[in-house]
Formats: structure tokens, sequence, C-alpha cells
């Protein structure tokens, strides 16, 4: 089948604004959105710009607004998008050049809520162990992959850059709930903030963008509730 793929340029050295170039590409339904791409850069036009890797959902870094909706370009199937599909970077962030954004403000953000395991007690001859109830109750987190889609789905995020942002909240959430951890105490003080976790809304957009299928307002509300228990 022929598509034509209306696709967001911007080469910030070369042009005064962004501007819309089409292609059309010969594709199978079953192909994915990063083939159709694929065939654009490798073909037609070697200066188109997006990021990719792994190209099976796992690394996130072709996240991108496809059809007006934050997607991994590497997961979503032509047949699911039409024979006009409009690609575009995501929201929010500095464009560095076409489909490519300045992620340094997001992971700014993730770093801030301290991502790993804080436990100052002396190192066990064995693993720290816990049980499966105590693991399932962040189990939904883990599988973050850094994408941004959920927060550049967001609309405090689009209204307030500073705001942190779903992504880091489930990633802070994977070791607040964390049998093992000893660090809630400093995650919370950072989402309790003008700018951290009151900022949600409880819109849904983020559970929504997630590729991964993570219930992300699940968790944020899950952060706030306990936030109020605690009192911080």
């Amino acid at each position: 089948m022929k598509v034509e793929l209306s696709i967001r340029r911007f080469n910030p050295e070369t042009d005064q604004r962004p501007h819309v170039e089409r292609y059309q590409v010969e594709v199978e339904p079953s192909d994915r959105l990063l083939d159709a791409l694929n065939q654009v850069k490798w073909y037609q036009d070697g200066t188109l710009t997006y990021r990719r890797s792994c190209a099976h959902g796992i690394c996130g870094s072709d996240a991108m607004l496809i059809n007006g909706v934050n997607r991994l370009a590497c997961k979503v199937l032509i047949r699911d998008l039409g024979d006009r599909i409009t690609v575009e970077p995501l929201r929010g962030f500095r464009v560095i050049k076409d489909l490519v954004v300045d992620m340094e403000p997001f992971f700014a953000a993730y770093r801030s809520v301290k991502p790993y395991l804080i436990n100052d007690d002396p190192v066990p001859h064995v693993e720290r162990l816990q049980s499966p109830e105590e693991r399932e109750r962040f189990d939904d987190t883990t599988k973050c992959i850094l994408c941004a889609a959920c927060t550049t789905s967001c609309p405090s995020f689009w209204a307030n850059e500073e705001y942190i942002g779903p992504a880091a909240i489930v990633n802070a959430h994977r070791f607040i709930f964390d049998s093992r951890d000893q660090g809630a105490q400093e995650r919370l003080e950072v989402l309790n903030s003008k700018d951290g976790v009151w900022r949600c809304r409880t819109i849904f957009n983020c559970t929504d963008a997630c590729p991964r299928g993570i219930e992300v307002t699940r968790a944020i509300q899950d952060v706030k509730r306990h936030l109020l228990d605690v009192r911080v």
C-alpha cells in the first residue's frame, strides 16, 4: 500500500521556522511507522533526522507525535494509522532537528527523584530479600523505558515546563514503595514541592500515552495519598 507521510521538519541552522514536508512511500500494512521513516531516510531524503535504536519497543528512543498521539514509531503499525500519516516531534521540548528533541530537561527531572536504591544498612551476605507481595507493590512502575511519551502528553507539563512530570513520578514511585529502600523521604520532599506531584490534574493523558501500559495516573495518585499519610 502507498502512504503519505507529512513530517514536521526544522533545521535551526537553515530554517527560520518549522515546516511540513510530504513523502510517498510503498509499505506493507504490517510494517511499522519506523519502517516507513527508514524508507524516506535511506531512499528519498537522507537529511531527515530522528532517533531510533532497538526497534523493538524497549529503548524508547523513537517516541514521537504520530497522528496527534504520542507513540513509539517502532511499535505502531501502518494499518492502524491509515494512508495519510502526520509525524511531529514530542511537544514541550526544544527541537534540535526535525523529530529529535532536547531530552536533557526530562532527564534532569528524572535524576532529581534519585531513581536508584538507597539503603545505608551494612551489605548483607545474601540478597536484600522481600516477599512477592512487597515486590508486587511497585511492579507496574518498573516497566518504564523513559521514552517521555507520558510527560509530553501532559497538559500540566505543556503549561509549566518546570513541572516534574509523570515519568519522574513513576520512577520515584518505583523506589518509594520498595520495601528495601530508605530514601523515600528525600524523594517525597522533591515531589511535594510547588512543581511536584500536586501539579497533576488527573487527566489520564499519561496513562493513555504509555507504550508499556503502565497505569501512570494510578501511580501518581499512590504518591499523592502517601504524601498525605506521611505528612512530609
